[in-house]
């Protein structure tokens, strides 16, 4: 496979250049699921944009601090990409900002997060999987880190499983889209220096249970594994 990544991220801080970037957390996290599979890496943020979809096998869409309704040109044409894609029958993947970025750009609506921020980790309930999640199980731990979520679901989403309070956390559309809120190529050191980053600006109780909840496992393998079986199923 031959993926071009779109890399949304717009963290420039200290904390960004301490860890790998978007395209290297993903190649990790699907190495052992996808050996051989290369990754195009298209800095979006930056009008890099690929030139057209034809000679991709798919699309990954990374997540980012920024918000879907951020009035900025690069996120118009991020999700007019993402209607291309979906038009000529591309496969894309998309997490945390790249679930939203799908969802908006297919006709849903994207907001805060009623509760407030999602941190940490969570586990989801998967109660209508797709072909392409084996052995799915109930429930999938990943980690999370969102203060927006979507709220109405574009007409041709599908429902995989989610939380009460983020209700639409993993979607599908046909065969060839699916996304999750959550993020599963953060890993466990990540996640405990992002939440010391935004602990000043936090409510303590969250921050609290942020990293109370960090100390047990995430399901990182098994969803590359679906996100492995997703694309080599829509391009089948």
């Amino acid at each position: 496979m031959h993926i071009a990544f779109l890399d949304t991220n717009i963290d420039r801080s200290a904390l960004a250049a301490r860890h790998p970037g978007e395209v290297d957390k993903f190649r990790t996290l699907m190495g052992p699921a996808a050996p051989g599979w290369t990754y195009a890496d298209f800095r979006v943020t930056e009008g890099h944009f690929p030139a057209a979809l034809a000679g991709f096998d798919g699309v990954m869409i990374s997540g980012s601090p920024a918000s879907v309704n951020d009035p900025t040109p690069w996120m118009a044409r991020l999700e007019a990409v993402i209607r291309e894609a979906v038009a000529q029958g591309v496969p894309v993947f998309g997490a945390c900002l790249g679930h939203q970025a799908v969802a908006k750009a297919l006709g849903g609506r994207v907001g805060r997060n009623p509760q407030g921020w999602v941190l940490g980790r969570v586990e989801s309930r998967i109660h209508d999987p797709a072909p392409w999640m084996a052995g799915a199980g109930p429930r999938i731990a990943l980690h999370a880190a969102h203060n927006e979520q979507v709220l109405t679901l574009p007409p041709t989403a599908r429902v995989l499983g989610g939380t009460d309070a983020t209700p639409y956390g993993h979607l599908a559309y046909g065969a060839r889209v699916f996304t999750t809120q959550y993020h599963p190529e953060l890993t466990r050191d990540f996640m405990l220096d992002l939440v010391g980053e935004m602990t000043p600006g936090l409510d303590a109780a969250i921050a609290r249970t942020a990293r109370e909840s960090l100390a047990a496992p995430v399901d990182d393998a098994r969803m590359a594994r679906w996100i492995a079986a997703f694309f080599h199923q829509a391009r089948g």
